[in-house]
């Protein structure tokens, strides 16, 4: 194999370059990086339909957030009345023993209802009696941050 020189002779030396065609032994950045920003925007984009329970259209407050390490206890109740506890229906009835089963603290876990800005006041009111009477101390509404 000849190569061609700077002045465009064709020379007879040849140049020898480590092995050819061997294994190489370290990871390519470039893929992993690659890989890891296409998975990172997908939980980007899904991160936010991870709610808890069904979707509703909540009301928008200007309280602050409330921060919380735990995944809460949501109670949420949809235009139509109907109180879910996750993504599962509940009758009033069977209401006080669902939450018995899942709150972790007893009667000091804090309960969140979450209710649709079309559901009528006095259903949110209702549903909020029954945790209250059943024993649980702490129970808050939630809402949206408003918008500006």
């Amino acid at each position: 194999m000849a190569m061609v020189a700077a002045g465009g002779r064709a020379g007879g030396r040849r140049r020898r370059r480590g092995k050819r065609g061997g294994a190489i032994n370290e990871i390519n950045m470039t893929p992993f990086i690659d890989v890891m920003l296409v998975l990172l925007i997908i939980f980007m984009v899904a991160a936010p339909m991870m709610t808890a329970g069904v979707p509703l259209d909540l009301p928008q407050t200007k309280a602050a957030p409330l921060n919380s390490d735990a995944k809460p206890v949501t109670l949420s109740i949809k235009a139509t009345g109907q109180v879910f506890l996750g993504e599962t229906e509940l009758t009033d009835e069977a209401i006080v023993g669902k939450l018995a089963e899942v709150s972790k603290a007893g009667f000091d876990e804090r309960i969140f209802v979450r209710g649709d800005k079309k559901v009528d006041y006095g259903r949110v009111a209702q549903v909020m009696s029954i945790v209250t009477t059943a024993g649980y101390k702490r129970v808050a509404l939630v809402t949206e941050m408003e918008q500006r």
